[in-house]
């Protein structure tokens, strides 16, 4: 008998065990992402449609503010001549017709801004103070104070359209025809008045948001403070002005800005107030920019106020952050 071997080869068609060597794959490779990353790769898709819709616009007008476009090449504004910085000349050109118009509307819109957001501040830190403390009644108050900011805005501002008409307007009845307010009813959507029918409209439409985030900013202060105060005999304005206004610092710096950039670029109110065009008195900057647009069809033009627009927001934005961020540090030291 022939002696056998301790190891031997396969036979043709024998298949190989699974626990082989040969059986063996390559390991594969795995590519494991830190945690760091994760909220990146998270926030990535929505970053990435941000800049779309944002971005591409933005670099679309600011190529349209070079060119001479108007309705001639309005088929093919790529074919409109170039025209460099013109349209930034005759836009800041305040000697002017359209630099002296365009100023108005900035300096209107500047005056609009003021107003608007300082007495929506005001209101909203007014209604937060009084019902910081609990009494019955108090969610029903907060919940129609929303009642504004919660409206559509098409909606409420048509609703106020009709009440400031002239003859039969709610506001001139009641002013006039009931508590005898003027010798005659007002105009209160055409002339002077109209700023004044914008400036009650917006604080009307924005001072609650700004009640919403006052009430949110007090609910972190804490009882104790006010409490220790009052042992110590310090009064109800001494309270707001050394707890309740330094403590809400962070939160007015933020909720100033947004009310500026809101109320600043607003073109719903004024647009459904007063249509497309706006007496002088509102003629805010953002019905002005989109009448040299879409009205004399000179988009080139209107591209330039638009960049001029943002420029300026920025500019504004950056300062009023740094200022903020310097007090805030000199706070802390």
């Amino acid at each position: 008998m022939a002696a056998t071997t301790g190891t031997t080869a396969p036979s043709q068609g024998e298949e190989t065990l699974p626990g082989s060597a040969r059986a063996r794959k390559k390991p594969r490779r795995s590519y494991k992402v830190g945690r760091g990353a994760v909220p990146y790769l998270l926030v990535l898709p929505a970053l990435l449609m941000e800049l779309l819709i944002h971005l591409v616009p933005m670099v679309v007008g600011v190529v349209m503010s070079f060119k001479e476009l108007t309705q001639f090449y309005i088929r093919n504004w790529g074919a409109a001549p170039w025209k460099g910085l013109g349209n930034y000349r005759v836009a800041v050109d305040f000697n002017g017709a359209i630099g002296h118009a365009l100023l108005h509307s900035f300096l209107i819109t500047c005056a609009f801004t003021v107003l608007a957001v300082g007495f929506s501040w005001l209101l909203g830190i007014t209604g937060a103070i009084l019902m910081q403390d609990a009494f019955r009644g108090r969610g029903f108050l907060r919940a129609l104070f929303m009642t504004p900011y919660a409206l559509p805005i098409y909606a409420s501002v048509i609703i106020w359209a009709f009440m400031l008409q002239h003859d039969n307007g709610l506001v001139n009845h009641v002013l006039y025809n009931q508590l005898h307010l003027g010798s005659k009813p007002a105009f209160w959507l055409i002339g002077n008045n109209s700023f004044v029918s914008l400036v009650v409209v917006s604080i009307w439409r924005n001072w609650p948001f700004a009640l919403l985030v006052l009430m949110a900013g007090m609910q972190n202060i804490p009882d104790e403070l006010y409490e220790a105060s009052a042992i110590d005999g310090a009064g109800v304005w001494q309270q707001i002005r050394r707890i309740t206004m330094p403590s809400l610092r962070p939160i007015n710096q933020v909720l100033v800005l947004v009310l500026f950039l809101w109320t600043f670029n607003d073109f719903n109110v004024p647009y459904v107030l007063f249509g497309a065009s706006a007496p002088a008195a509102g003629d805010l900057i953002s019905i002005h920019i989109y009448q040299a647009s879409f009205l004399t069809w000179n988009f080139g033009s209107g591209s330039a106020m638009s960049v001029l627009l943002l420029l300026f927001l920025l500019v504004v934005t950056t300062v009023y952050l740094a200022l903020t961020s310097l007090r805030g540090r000199r706070a802390h030291a």
